[in-house]
């Protein structure tokens, strides 16, 4: 039987910069994986949904495809991605105004992983000193390398 793999997300970005950091903890059985990077010209959003989006492809890599996922994070926007998928899909991801989904291309990549893997979300509470540690640790990821590509940037 393989593991339950448990994955840990964030994305952060400096907005007036649009300057962007994502990160990924990711736990298969005892090993603790942790993958991040930075993007320029991107939003908070695109950040949250590309964590996701290169932990799942991550666990792919390593044939643990057929794995239950769980993925915690604090972007109400990408948990809550799951309960509007099908109305997504039907509106052909175009809004009521008749302009595209923001971010559409990662919300139909996620989709995708989503449609093709057994994945739970779970919502957890962002930046809570006595909130979940893992999660803690992922924020502190993503802030530093948002910090450190503002500083390089400037």
């Amino acid at each position: 039987m393989k593991p339950i793999i448990r994955i840990y997300t964030d994305g952060s970005c400096h907005t007036q910069l649009l300057l962007g950091a994502w990160a990924a903890i990711i736990f298969i059985g005892e090993e603790k994986i942790i993958l991040q990077g930075d993007v320029e010209e991107t939003t908070h959003n695109r950040m949250e949904l590309l964590a996701v989006i290169k932990a799942v492809n991550y666990v792919d890599e390593r044939n643990f495809n057929s794995s239950k996922i769980e993925v915690y994070s604090d972007s109400q926007y990408v948990v809550n991605l799951l309960s509007r998928k099908e109305k997504l899909k039907q509106k052909k991801f175009i809004t009521n105004k008749g302009t595209e989904v923001q971010n559409s291309d990662l919300v139909k990549l996620l989709i995708e992983l989503i449609e093709s893997h057994d994945i739970d979300f779970t919502k957890v509470k962002a930046h809570q000193k006595d909130g979940d540690e893992i999660n803690r640790e992922v924020d502190i990821i993503v802030r530093k390398l948002v910090r450190k590509n503002v500083l390089n940037h400037g």
